[in-house]
Order: C-alpha cells, then sequence, then structure tokens
C-alpha cells in the first residue's frame, strides 16, 4: 500500500487575506479539489490510499462532499485532521472544555481517520513557547534536552489521544540543522541517528494495545531541508535515514512501519524518492 498524505496547512484563508486559497470561499475550493481527485480517477486507485490533511473549517465540508460518490469511487480517499490536542473528552470527564484545542474526539465525531501528529511547525511551535519562558535554553546542552524531551512527551499524548479514538496516525520525525550538526554525511550519521531514535521511542510509547486496530505511519521531514531555496537531500541521505526508522520501530516496537517523505518533495524530486525502497509514499 502506498500512503500519499496532502497537508493542506491554512487552505482555509483565500489570498485576498493573505492566505493560498484560490477562491474566496474555501469550502467552494475544497469540494472543486475533491470533484477534481474523483473525475481523474484517483478516488478509486488500486493499492494507494491518499488522505486529505485538513484544517478543521474544512473538514466536514470534506466528508460531506465524499457521501456524493459511491465506496468505489472515493475508496482511496480519506479525510484526516491536522493534529489532536494532548486530552480528550471523557464520558463523566472533562465534558469539552477545550476551547481553541482540537480533542480527538471531535476530529473522530466529524469524520476523520487519520491525523499528522509531530509536524515540524508543531514541533517549532512547542519549543517556541518553552523558549519564551527559558530563553536561554539552546545556549544549555542539557536544558536543550530537557525541552526537546518536554515535547516528544507532549506528542506522545496527542499519539495516544488519536488511538483511542481509532484514528490512524501519522508520527512526523525529523532532525534540526543544529541536530544535524556540521561536516560530511558520515560524521553527522550518528547525530541524526540519535535525534531520531529519541522522537520514536517517546512518540510511540505505549501503542502496543492498539496494534491492528489503528494504523501507524512514520514521516520523515528532514526539518533542515523545509523552506523556501533550501535544498532536499538525495537518494543516499533519504535511504539511510528511512532504514534506520524502519530498524528503531521493528527493534522497539515489533512491527515494520511504512515510512513517507515530506520536507522539500517537489515534482522535481518525487520520481527519485519513490524508487527508494524503504520510502512507500510522500507527504
Amino acid at each position: 500500500m502506498t500512503q500519499i498524505f496532502v497537508n493542506l496547512k491554512r487552505f482555509d484563508v483565500p489570498r485576498n487575506m493573505g492566505g493560498v486559497c484560490p477562491k474566496e470561499e474555501p469550502g467552494d475550493w475544497i469540494k472543486w479539489v475533491l470533484d477534481e481527485c474523483i473525475s481523474m480517477g484517483l478516488g478509486s486507485l488500486e493499492g494507494v490510499e491518499l488522505v486529505f490533511l485538513l484544517p478543521e473549517g474544512l473538514i466536514l465540508t470534506a466528508v460531506n462532499k465524499l457521501k456524493e460518490y459511491s465506496d468505489e469511487q472515493i475508496r482511496a480517499l480519506k479525510i484526516g485532521s491536522q493534529g489532536v490536542f494532548r486530552e480528550d473528552v471523557k464520558i463523566g470527564g472533562n465534558f469539552g472544555a477545550f476551547t481553541t484545542n482540537f480533542p480527538a474526539a471531535a476530529a473522530r465525531n466529524m469524520g476523520c481517520s487519520w491525523t499528522i501528529i509531530g509536524h515540524s511547525e508543531e514541533r517549532k511551535d512547542k519549543l517556541g513557547i518553552i523558549e519564551a519562558f527559558h530563553p536561554e535554553y539552546r545556549q544549555n546542552p542539557d536544558t536543550l534536552n530537557k525541552a526537546i524531551t518536554a515535547v516528544n512527551r507532549l506528542i506522545n499524548q496527542e499519539v495516544i489521544c488519536a488511538l483511542e479514538r481509532g484514528i490512524n496516525v501519522l508520527l512526523c520525525v525529523g532532525e534540526t540543522a543544529e541536530e544535524r550538526g556540521e561536516g560530511p554525511f558520515e560524521e553527522q550519521k550518528p547525530r541524526i541517528c540519535q535525534s531520531l531514535k529519541l522522537q520514536l521511542e517517546m512518540g510511540l510509547q505505549g501503542i502496543d494495545k492498539y496494534k491492528g486496530r489503528s494504523k501507524f505511519v512514520i514521516g520523515y521531514e528532514p526539518v533542515w531541508a523545509i523552506g523556501p531555496g533550501k535544498i532536499p537531500p538525495g537518494s543516499e541521505y533519504i535511504s539511510f535515514v528511512s532504514s534506520y526508522i524502519k530498524q528503531v520501530v521493528k527493534e522497539e516496537f515489533q512491527f515494520d512501519p511504512v515510512v513517507v517523505y515530506g520536507g522539500g518533495l517537489k515534482e522535481e524530486n518525487a520520481g527519485m524518492i519513490s524508487k527508494i525502497p524503504t520510502i512507500g509514499g510522500g507527504l
């Protein structure tokens, strides 16, 4: 099964407001996107799962749009959220005091079957909150490690909340330029592995009881390669990292994950990336 994840970020904001949605009414735009996908036959592809990760405001519109088509026409298409909160609604517990936060119960009830967790933008935001209170944390290796550990714990809480609701998880991991360090690739490898192993071990803690109930996909994002003008890694780099991700998950969690590549994925390098045996799709 090839996994393709399309993260539409803030496509709920039209261009005349500074966003990227080409239509003034974002709901009309996502309907058009899904109509086009189905007319091109993407919804009935064999061996492919195409997941649209949407802002909250577009989820219900997208889910209802898919209901207009037959199961055969949309079998490959899925709707997902761009994250879930680290706590959830519970019967007899917190009934819904989650202002500004998106609990997994809401995502599931709206029709999401997938969510993305630990995206580089999310990790950056969480570290930014820590930096607001401890602006010196990057200058002390011990304090920096504690901050990164705290972020990984929060991400793991989100993973468990999603799994509790039967939502499949795309967990993103990736090294920053600081974590990768300088020097040739051979010198960088141990540092890259150290960063990724921590993110995987902490992010997937406690998932054993959900195996067989939900899917787990690992999205690899080389954070240092994301953004305008950045050069994404080549096949040797991606092959090494995706192989290492598979190795860690198999050793620590006893399953062989699908690894998808994100971070500078574009038309120019998609063909090259698709030929890497340890890559099972894209983000």
